[in-house]
């Protein structure tokens, strides 16, 4: 018997529309083709604005980890120093990528219950002066924190190193001004705000970052920027290699139904669904499971439970009820993540927090009668 899918309320893989879908069920096109050409030329188009830059973006043929391993492969030579801020899990490991490399790593801002100080990251720079890079998440979905990168670019490029973010679980969903900000390079993927199927990464380079690769010495082949970048602007656009060429079909559509929605009202429907959750969680006497983050991601939310309540119970129960949400990252034992990016709607959170009421009193009475069973 058919069952109705799971409502994906998770920081990624997230709902993928019924139109993107679609997409990505047409008969096969060939990679070389002028078809698939064209739909390529679409996505390199539309892409532009939500990472805010007049840049070409680059689609790399790997996961959004993959894309943040060839951001080291491309821009850094054997015994570089490179600072990244480790807030949370996502940072951590990228600087164990740049470790394996054979990068020297200084990690700062390791606590996950805060945002990254533009201070400290000064501050830490002035001390690090042969650093090549700063490397942070924009969000963090094993925290929920929106980190500040415009400070942090700005005082990155004050000490001339470059800037790399993190944002698979941001953009597209909420306002990134990758030129404005000075960003060297950004990367995003396919499974979160771009409403797609896993497997597809992309990353805007800047002016700066492209001079530096010319004289980066890492291995790189597979990933090489400068390979995907002469692909792409050619007057035929293709990329290196065999194409995911269903995962392009479907970002493809995905990125259209983006720009007819209307990027500014895109991001404010994110802020508003992020607040919404926050609210309802509020008034169901639940905290953030980060309370001192002072900034937080439009596009998930990890919540705390009472030590009374195991974050699995809440959870199978919500997922009974056909919703799907994610188990806390890291050390963060009694706490669970919703998400709330992509194709995600009022209603869809509406529904997870009246199926979250009801789970929450039934776990509640449960333990009310062992209570009154143990006296």
């Amino acid at each position: 018997m058919q069952t109705e899918p799971l409502l994906l309320m998770t920081p990624g893989p997230t709902r993928v529309p019924e139109r993107v879908l679609q997409a990505g069920a047409r008969p096969m096109i060939h990679h070389r083709s002028a078809e698939f050409s064209r739909e390529l030329a679409t996505v390199l188009e539309l892409i532009g604005p939500l990472f805010g830059t007049r840049a070409r973006v680059l689609p790399v043929h790997t996961t959004g980890r993959g894309a943040l391993e060839a951001t080291i492969c491309n821009l850094l030579s054997p015994g570089d120093e490179i600072v990244v801020c480790c807030n949370g899990k996502f940072t951590e490991m990228w600087a164990a990528l740049a470790e394996s490399y054979g990068v020297r790593v200084h990690r700062i801002a390791t606590d996950w219950a805060r945002a990254v100080a533009v201070a400290e990251v000064d501050a830490c720079l002035a001390e690090r002066p042969n650093a090549r890079a700063v490397a942070m998440t924009y969000t963090e979905s094993s925290t929920g924190v929106a980190n500040d990168v415009a400070g942090v670019a700005r005082v990155a490029r004050a000490h001339g190193m470059l800037v790399l973010v993190d944002g698979v679980s941001s953009i597209g969903g909420m306002p990134f001004a990758f030129d404005e900000w000075g960003v060297d390079v950004a990367v995003t993927a396919s499974q979160k705000c771009l409403m797609s199927s896993t497997g597809l990464a992309f990353a805007a380079v800047s002016d700066r970052a492209w001079e530096v690769t010319r004289r980066a010495r890492l291995p790189r082949n597979y990933w090489d920027f400068a390979a995907i970048r002469d692909a792409v602007a050619a007057a035929k656009p293709e990329t290196p290699g065999s194409t995911p060429v269903h995962l392009m079909l479907q970002v493809a559509e995905a990125l259209r139904m983006i720009h007819e929605e209307g990027i500014d009202r895109v991001f404010a429907r994110h802020a508003e669904l992020a607040e919404r959750v926050r609210a309802g969680t509020r008034e169901l006497g639940l905290a953030m499971q980060c309370p001192q983050l002072g900034s937080y991601a439009s596009t998930l939310t990890a919540v705390a439970l009472p030590a009374t309540i195991a974050p699995a119970a809440v959870r199978d129960g919500l997922k009974a009820r056909g919703i799907l949400t994610a188990a806390a990252l890291g050390p963060f034992t009694s706490s669970f993540r919703i998400g709330h990016m992509g194709d995600i709607r009022v209603a869809d959170v509406d529904r997870t927090l009246d199926a979250l009421r009801d789970v929450l009193g039934e776990l509640h009475a449960g333990a009310r009668v062992g209570e009154a069973a143990a006296t």
